[in-house]
């Protein structure tokens, strides 16, 4: 890793990249650290911490929403209206088709995307100033009409501008810009948490940190192992004649197909999932329906029980790993293209019987990774059954999204310097 980043940094424009996207993470934890008026941030820093669901959604912010900052929602939003058309595309045979079309559509997708994501946003700032509005601590120190307009209105533009920032970053092609905004979060945080464990620290604790320490390195060789595992599926291309007297060899290749291909969004993408039912509760646990408040209850009792929630977050993982693969993995369209250019797969004839072994082929290794990733997932919050330590659910999702996004970008800087020197040549 050090040894492609040091190769990056002789390269200008990769050099620059990089600047640029470490100058957006600043201006990210700039905007971060600045709390919107009419907040008790005491109050809402207690009253996280007391919520384990709410600590869990404070964390994948990157810690804004315990500052209640102008961009308290983080990338949420966005994220939330990403699967919601990625949905719609499985299902609405229209929208399917403008996936189709390659980089068009994909802009068109991408562009009603951005709209989604306003509403989502004004009613996510809303539920949750509803939810303040409720906790039995007073937080919201002006709750006049006007303010809290203001306030869902700047938390809004907020999650618009960090939502623009992280398609800024994308473009440099040296990581997901989305992914990106949630690691500078991620990491603006762990020194507050090393604080914390060295606050709260006693010899009676050195078993407890003796398993984090275990479960923290497993998790990081688990990761690194997962993505960078492959299956090469062989590929021939037919002799060709050259004239009438010579001829061209056939050229044998591979198709490499990745075990983890879907990468760090079905983490991601479940944790999203899980956090909006909880909070939903939370929303509707002081209704005066007492039918609508006792099962918003039920659901918050149901999803604090560690085994519950570690088998919730276990299938979310494996499905959305699935579903994210079906996403961006078409074979009909390799084994089209194999075809046009006069390839094949040794043993499996051309068209609709390459298509189905491709399918065949990344459903099993798929399979294989989708388990390793979910285990990974739920491994900190056996480990919180076990010691009964919170702080193994939160830094343990923290530490894989950041060890995933690294990879990710790692593997980006790399595509860019492999590019340039191509052209070199």
């Amino acid at each position: 890793m050090w040894e492609t980043l040091k190769r990056a940094w002789k390269v200008k424009e990769v050099r620059n990249s990089i600047l640029f996207v470490l100058a957006m993470m600043v201006i990210f934890r700039v905007m971060a650290n600045i709390p919107l008026p009419g907040v008790d941030l005491i109050a809402l820093r207690r009253f996280f911490e007391s919520n384990q669901v709410l600590g869990l959604l404070n964390i994948f912010s990157g810690g804004t929403l315990s500052r209640f900052s102008i961009v308290a929602l983080g990338v949420a939003p966005y994220i939330t209206a990403s699967i919601i058309f990625q949905l719609l595309g499985m299902i609405v045979p229209s929208i399917e088709e403008i996936q189709k079309e390659g980089e068009a559509g994909q802009k068109r997708i991408n562009q009603w995307t951005r709209l989604l994501t306003v509403p989502l946003a004004i009613i996510q700032s809303f539920s949750l100033l509803a939810l303040l509005k409720q906790s039995q601590v007073t937080i919201l120190t002006n709750t006049d009409f006007l303010h809290l307009v203001v306030l869902i209105c700047s938390v809004t533009a907020g999650t618009m501008l960090l939502t623009w920032i992280g398609e800024l970053i994308s473009e440099r092609k040296v990581g997901n810009g989305i992914s990106l905004l949630i690691f500078a979060g991620i990491v603006a945080g762990l020194p507050s948490l090393v604080r914390q464990l060295g606050a709260t620290y006693d010899s009676s604790q050195m078993f407890t940190l003796v398993l984090y320490v275990l479960v923290a390195v497993v998790m990081i060789a688990g990761v690194v192992f997962v993505n960078e595992g492959q299956r090469n599926i062989p590929i021939q291309y037919a002799r060709q004649s050259a004239g009438s007297s010579s001829s061209v060899g056939g050229v044998a290749s591979s198709l490499p197909l990745r075990v983890l291909t879907a990468g760090v969004i079905p983490i991601i993408f479940a944790i999203s999932l899980l956090i909006f039912p909880s909070v939903l509760a939370q929303f509707f646990s002081q209704a005066r329906t007492p039918a609508v408040a006792d099962a918003a209850r039920w659901v918050l009792t149901v999803l604090q029980d560690q085994w519950i929630y570690g088998m919730l977050y276990f299938f979310l993982v494996v499905l959305f790993t699935y579903f994210y693969t079906g996403v961006i993995f078409h074979p009909d369209r390799i084994a089209e293209n194999l075809q046009k250019s006069g390839g094949f797969i040794p043993g499996i004839r051309p068209g609709k019987p390459t298509s189905d072994y491709l399918q065949a082929v990344i459903n099993r290794i798929t399979l294989g990774g989708a388990i390793f990733l979910g285990l990974i997932a739920v491994m900190p919050n056996i480990a919180q059954g076990i010691t009964g330590s919170t702080t193994f659910a939160l830094g343990g999702t923290s530490l894989l999204i950041v060890v995933s996004v690294v990879i990710e970008s790692i593997k980006q800087i790399e595509s860019q310097l492999t590019m340039r020197e191509y052209d070199a040549y």
